[in-house]
């Protein structure tokens, strides 16, 4: 069984979306093929549910991570609710951490559980380097490699971020 986690960025354009759905499909297939597949996700919009819904297609089995107790109700945009609300019904596990308010720790948190509970991270990123807010995809890939977890970056050509 190898269980993966994902990290990676939000805000990607529409154009980018099924580049990057396709390369996580075949990266996926890697895995799958051994039976065991284990996705981990925070399901947010963008890369996280893209790659929820991969694992899912994949014939994998979803754990989701949400990163505190508002986040649905405070985080979900009306155009991420149907599809965020779908991935947790079709999740094997959902772990909702104890934190009140999705917060930048609470992404810190959620991060963390991510990164631990990891054979390898996904990581659907540029390669930019931290904004220093904390909680983002980079920081996420360092603390990945601090742990010796390994990182498969999925950033096919053509990918780019909206703004």
């Amino acid at each position: 069984m190898t269980t993966l986690a994902v990290t990676g960025h939000l805000d990607l354009t529409e154009d980018s979306v099924p580049l990057v759905r396709a390369a996580l499909d075949d990266l996926l297939t890697r895995y799958a093929e051994d039976g065991g597949l284990v996705g981990v996700s925070c399901i947010a919009e963008g890369a996280d549910s893209l790659f929820a819904e991969a694992v899912l297609a994949a014939g994998g089995r979803l754990a989701v991570v949400i990163p505190s107790r508002d986040y649905r109700r405070n985080k979900v945009g009306p155009d991420h609710a149907a599809l965020f609300d779908h991935l947790v019904e079709a999740a094997g596990e959902v772990l909702v951490l104890p934190r009140a308010t999705a917060d930048r720790r609470a992404y810190e948190a959620a991060n963390s559980v991510l990164v631990q509970r990891a054979d390898r991270l996904v990581a659907v990123w540029n390669g930019e380097p931290p904004t220093g807010k904390g909680g983002g995809t980079a920081d996420t890939v360092l603390e990945a490699r601090a742990a010796g977890v390994p990182v498969d970056v999925v950033w096919p050509e053509g990918a780019s971020r909206r703004g």
